[in-house]
């Protein structure tokens, strides 16, 4: 019998463990944790995520919002679990940002992405996905660390160059990109500060941003099957000698508005570790003309202040010049590139098929150092992605410029 008893004891604590809720604060839309023995919390299906997320978060399978400018803190880990969209609010400066220390495990899958999207579906409506790490980078003269102009004013960089902020995968953002009013600050669609390369990032959709599909600040974080379709300015982008050596896979589909596909640089410094990407498909559609009318940002690839890259089987078409301007598959911006950079053989786009496009077969120079000539291997074909719900927006396949 006192067996019998300590037992129905045991069943009754375990349930009352069990029955801890996690429910929205009315003021500020944070989760919040109505038992304090409680680390871990779920966001209730149809809630809405906004402030400073201090303790484990998990959010399922199902329809939410995003309000506000929502970071994760040092300690904290964000799971967001395949299925679950993610409804962003404009009318409030917004975006995901997660704060060096915080991690984000966004597991979603080629059948059941995790997608943030907008009512409006205009470009440029909020900030999307920010990542800060704690890995190293150079920036201006060489410092250890900067301010990102993300409109958050954060210090980047640190020593740890595996450092892990989490895991993005099947993430698509749509319509992000923002301006910031101060002039001088904007998001990509998704941005890397200092990230290291203990975060995975595979299968990620950049759509219709303002700005950059992706720019790493630093850091040494790679990325695997990822797509830049429709942004505005450049579909990938690098400073602060980022140093990602395991990338392969990249595909950007320009249409309507875009710059370069590929703008790189080292913010001046000529002591850089070239990053690695295989598999590289930039493809610029026949309507796309640059932001600025009459701007030389036409290129596929273009190397400045100390830029560098190792890239091999790259695809290449629908480079044209536009407005007078000429557009090339590799454009060298300035001597000091050239000769410090190109010269010791820490930029190579090799083999390289560079199709329906102007200016065959030379690489372009905006000074006076250089003159690269290549010969188109037919071999190289375009990447191969799987389509799916993970790469499919309001049923149009973005991976179609790829068959």
């Amino acid at each position: 019998m006192k067996r019998n008893l300590l037992t129905l004891l045991s069943l009754t604590l375990l349930l009352s463990l069990s029955s801890c809720t996690i429910e929205v604060n009315d003021d500020s839309g944070t989760p919040t944790n109505t038992n304090p023995g409680n680390t871990a919390g779920v966001l209730p299906e149809g809630g809405k995520l906004s402030g400073e997320i201090t303790s484990n978060l998990t959010i399922k399978k199902g329809n939410y919002t995003l309000e506000g400018i929502v970071k994760v803190a040092d300690g904290a880990t964000l799971t967001i679990e395949a299925g679950a969209t993610f409804t962003v609010s404009t009318a409030v400066t917004s975006s995901l940002v997660v704060l060096q220390g915080g991690k984000i495990l966004a597991l979603g899958s080629a059948t059941e992405p995790i997608v943030f999207t907008t009512t409006a579906k205009t470009p440029g409506g909020w900030g999307g996905i920010t990542l800060y790490g704690r890995a190293p980078i150079k920036a201006v003269n060489g410092n250890p660390t900067a301010v990102s102009e993300d409109g958050n004013a954060i210090t980047y960089g640190g020593t740890d160059a595996n450092f892990s902020s989490g895991i993005l995968k099947y993430v698509r953002v749509e319509y992000a990109g923002k301006k910031i009013n101060d002039g001088t600050s904007e998001t990509n669609t998704f941005t890397f500060y200092a990230v290291g390369d203990g975060t995975i990032l595979e299968n990620l959709v950049a759509y219709k941003g303002t700005d950059d599909g992706y720019e790493f600040f630093g850091g040494t974080v790679s990325a695997k099957n990822i797509v830049s379709y429709g942004n505005y300015d450049d579909s990938f982008d690098w400073q602060d000698a980022w140093s990602g050596q395991n990338n392969t896979n990249w595909y950007a589909f320009q249409t309507v508005t875009g710059n370069y596909g590929m703008e790189i640089e080292a913010s001046a410094n000529v002591d850089n570790t070239a990053p690695k990407i295989s598999n590289i498909t930039l493809i610029r559609d026949t309507n796309t003309a640059p932001e600025v009318a009459g701007s030389t940002e036409i290129s596929a690839i273009q190397f400045k202040r100390q830029g560098t890259g190792i890239f091999s089987n790259v695809y290449i078409s629908g480079y044209k010049n536009t407005g007078g301007k000429n557009a090339y598959a590799v454009l060298i911006q300035d001597d000091a590139t050239n000769a410090s950079q190109v010269n010791a053989g820490k930029v190579v786009v090799s083999p390289i098929n560079y199709l329906n496009s102007d200016n065959l077969g030379v690489w372009g120079y905006a000074q006076t150092n250089g003159g690269k000539t290549f010969t188109n291997t037919a071999t190289v074909t375009k990447v191969s992605l799987t389509p799916g719900a993970w790469a499919t927006v309001d049923g149009v396949n973005l991976l179609a410029g790829l068959q």
